[in-house]
């Protein structure tokens, strides 16, 4: 099928700031906290929302749009049904990289790291404090599972309501929370003539080793 538009035409320019050294704070996550703030003051719709990619057991990637629930000084917290395709992966290759696009600030961010669960008692503070929809949806769902039609899991969902009416929903066993410890992060700032800013961070022991890298 044609498509309607040339794609080697759509290009965009880049006008909005430019990204120098005397800008780079010691932390990648304190830039990372400031570019997060200024994403949702420019009205990035989920600024929150990170490209995931993970590493099959015969070597493919995959990728999907996760968001992202929680930050401190160890790394990024997201949640998911463990036995989902990602959670399997997670579990043969922890090694991942997340993806922040803002195209409202001209910006995106590129972290890599290692994957592990956080404790199940941190899962059920998150877990619990989701509206309740969420909660019956997560233990409705056999995620990434093959399913013969839509109402395989809307009658698994009427299942969970019944059982649960007037009740507290438990954590499920197959569900709960990740973290990333970055080992590297890299900030791209669009810029005019494709000369873009990017600027590395590299973990080494207690300190980042900071360059800036060809556009």
């Amino acid at each position: 099928m044609a498509l309607t538009h040339n794609l080697a035409d759509l290009r965009q320019h880049y006008t909005k700031g430019g990204l120098e050294e005397h800008q780079i704070p010691d932390s990648p996550f304190t830039l990372f906290n400031e570019w997060f703030k200024q994403a949702g003051e420019l009205g990035v719709l989920e600024p929150n929302a990170m490209v995931l990619s993970t590493v099959s057991a015969d070597n493919k990637p995959s990728s999907r749009v996760v968001l992202l629930k929680g930050i401190d000084d160890a790394g990024f917290i997201f949640y998911s049904n463990y036995e989902s395709r990602k959670g399997k992966e997670l579990e043969h290759n922890p090694y991942v990289s997340i993806l922040f696009f803002w195209p409202e600030a001209e910006r995106q961010m590129r972290i890599e790291g290692k994957v592990s669960k956080i404790s199940r008692e941190s899962s059920k503070e998150y877990f619990v404090s989701r509206p309740r929809e969420s909660q019956l949806g997560a233990c409705a769902s056999a995620q990434s599972s093959i399913i013969k039609g839509r109402h395989i899991i809307e009658e698994s969902y009427k299942q969970c309501l019944a059982q649960y009416e007037g009740k507290d929903i438990p954590l499920p066993d197959f569900w709960g929370g990740y973290i990333i410890h970055p080992s590297s992060f890299e900030f791209w700032q669009g810029r005019p003539s494709r000369l873009h800013d990017r600027m590395k961070y590299t973990k080494e022991q207690d300190s980042w080793l900071i360059v800036r890298l060809s556009p």
